[in-house]
């Protein structure tokens, strides 16, 4: 995604401890973070700092400049964790040493990011589920070292089903269709309300699934004509398509995998360019399959992603089973080109199961308790998260891994004014001026009438929270019952997705709808973009041509995913070596269609650009 507002002064935690002489301590006062405290105390303690207790393991803080994952105190930490040392720029790490209470010593090899702003050591071999594992090192920056560590334990990690969401029927009609590129049928796009002065400009980038229609990543103009679509297999689905940043240039970002009826996604995230090209795939790390819910680039190469984790866990405090399973969220910071993770954070390890909205099942089917379903990375050494099960946002500082605050939910440390309580959100967002914008699902089971996009404005000096804005559709009920997304435009617009709905709708300023189109019925699309895009792709036009009779040929003619072209060109003649210039059309949509008057038979197109400039030419085809 391209954000017009709410990007800039993001700082990473590397970035926030550049700012820091080198290790120099980061204290947090353990009595302000186990009461979720907004403001700093002032403390000047040397003692580990706290952070919020889980009601299963007490999690404590480095305590200095360096971020070491897994946190701790981490209760369930992945079998094949890597030991991730983040810090300022130049930092190295030595004399590691990893102990496992069963498996004993761990060998292993030190990786540094490519960021420069640390390593991960890589132990040899898997811990066992259930110990204790404790590591020491030395880490050195600018000329001085200080000893880290950290301890976890190992999670009993669970196998669930692979079944995927039933597949719910539309009308066939809702399918687009080709001629010259059969193998594309996208969801059909209606748009019920065109775009309205004062609307942004732009291409929409979505992820249709479910419905009638291949699933696949979908790029559709301000008119719903297709721009440019990719299929996928059978089984696979994407998610959180849009134009990102990468190597300071415009690319586009996906998830691709299964989405499971277990409530989560297995898959991974990809990265192209504005050639349609594969330029880089991202995995989640330390044995985690990557979840739909996020995919985020920084400028300095690395991604913020999440994994949903079942292990087996005792219920019984939370009117569970003995033998239950619990869905932990995962969030990480992984290095791209290396593939290493830079931090990690779980939520079992800092969000109390009692903040719960879902009850614990009475079987062991796997409770998703927290789901977390957004992660922005904010200006001041923390990230915001997103909570759908606790119906809470929770702003975590980078460096420690404690919770800062809770805005929403049971324990919300802010007095929530008229209109600021949400339920099932997704998609929360730092905006400018320290607001927050969000998707307010409002069901289910519902409590509310519509979704709605809210603009909150937090004060972390008296601990309230007042509604900026609240953006519903005036003629539509709509009332999405999962996913969903609020993106903030230029001109103080904002475009709405309803995920689990077919819609999606911008507003100006004023709330007013200045834009309205759905995909077909029973499509889900998980967020919806807007953002320019130019593109030229590496593939040829597609070109079908078929006799129309004595003397005419019928032409139609695709270039999927191209944005330049102006009109095309037909060149026909006896042989394929002997083409000249028939006639120039102008570009009607994704598909050109025309009768070229000639005997042919041999006919190819060129794809011209709005200067007349030939961009691309078709294969040679018998008509």
């Amino acid at each position: 995604m391209m954000r017009v507002a709410g990007a800039a002064g993001r700082t990473r935690l590397s970035d926030r401890m550049r700012r820091l002489s080198p290790l120099s301590p980061l204290l947090v006062c353990a009595a302000c973070a186990s009461a979720g405290a907004l403001a700093a105390c002032g403390s000047t303690s040397s003692a580990a700092p706290a952070v919020i207790d889980s009601g299963s393991a007490a999690s404590t803080a480095a305590s200095n400049a360096i971020a070491v994952s897994p946190e701790p105190g981490t209760p369930d930490a992945s079998p094949s964790t890597q030991i991730s040392f983040l810090g300022a720029a130049g930092t190295t790490v030595s004399n590691v040493h990893v102990t496992g209470s069963r498996s004993g010593a761990h060998a292993g090899a030190l990786r540094a990011y490519s960021t420069g702003t640390g390593e991960s050591f890589i132990p040899t071999h898997p811990f066992s589920a259930g110990e204790r594992v404790r590591v020491s090192a030395t880490v050195s920056s600018g000329g001085s070292s200080v000893s880290a560590s950290t301890s976890f334990t190992i999670a009993h990690q669970a196998v669930v089903a692979q079944t995927e969401f039933a597949n719910h029927p539309g009308d066939a009609r809702e399918v687009q269709h080709y001629a010259s590129a059969p193998s594309l049928t996208p969801s059909s796009v209606e748009v019920s309300t065109p775009a309205k002065p004062g609307a942004s400009p732009g291409d929409f980038f979505l992820a249709p699934y479910q419905g009638t229609g291949s699933p696949g990543t979908m790029i559709v103009n301000q008119a719903g004509q297709l721009v440019w679509f990719r299929g996928l297999p059978a089984g696979d689905s994407a998610t959180n398509f849009h134009v990102q940043q990468y190597q300071g240039k415009p690319v586009l970002t996906w998830w691709q995998g299964r989405i499971l009826s277990v409530g989560f996604g297995q898959g991974e995230y990809e990265i192209y360019n504005t050639s349609y090209q594969h330029v880089a795939s991202i995995r989640a790390g330390n044995g985690y399959r990557g979840d739909l819910h996020e995919i985020r680039l920084t400028p300095e190469g690395t991604a913020w992603v999440d994994a949903f984790d079942p292990i087996h866990m005792n219920l019984r405090s939370s009117h569970g089973v003995v033998n239950g399973v619990i869905t932990d969220s995962v969030v990480q910071e992984v290095d791209i080109k290396t593939g290493l993770v830079m931090w990690e954070w779980h939520a079992l390890g800092h969000i109390a199961l009692s903040e719960y909205h879902t009850p614990a099942p009475g079987s062991s089917y796997p409770w998703d308790w927290v789901h977390i379903n957004s992660i922005d990375p904010g200006s001041s050494g923390d990230v915001l998260l997103s909570s759908r099960g606790t119906w809470t946002l929770y702003d975590v500082d980078l460096a420690s891994g404690a919770i800062r605050w809770r805005l929403g939910g049971s324990r919300s440390n802010f007095k929530q004014g008229p209109g600021t309580h949400f339920y099932w959100q997704h998609d929360a967002e730092f905006q400018p001026g320290g607001l927050i914008s969000l998707f307010d699902n409002g069901s289910t089971p519902a409590y509310e009438k519509q979704s709605r996009g809210l603009l909150l404005a937090p004060n972390t000096a008296n601990h309230t929270v007042s509604l900026v804005k609240a953006f519903t559709n005036p003629t539509k009920t709509l009332l999405a019952t999962s996913q969903g997304n609020t993106l903030s435009l230029s001109g103080g617009n904002w475009l709405m997705g309803y995920g689990g709905l077919p819609n999606f709708t911008e507003y100006n300023a004023s709330g007013q709808v200045i834009f309205d189109a759905t995909l077909g019925r029973n499509v889900q699309d998980f967020r919806t973009y807007l953002s320019p895009w130019s593109a030229r792709p590496a593939s040829a036009p597609a070109l079908l041509a078929k006799p129309a009779g004595a003397g005419a040929i019928s032409v139609s003619v695709s270039w999927n995913g191209a944005t330049e072209v102006a009109s095309w060109r037909v060149l026909a003649g006896s042989s394929s070596g002997s083409l000249e210039p028939l006639s120039t059309v102008a570009d009607t949509g994704f598909q050109t269609s025309l009768v070229a008057h000639t005997a042919g038979p041999y006919v190819a197109v060129q794809a011209l650009d709005s200067a007349g400039g030939v961009i691309g030419t078709s294969p040679t085809v018998k008509g």
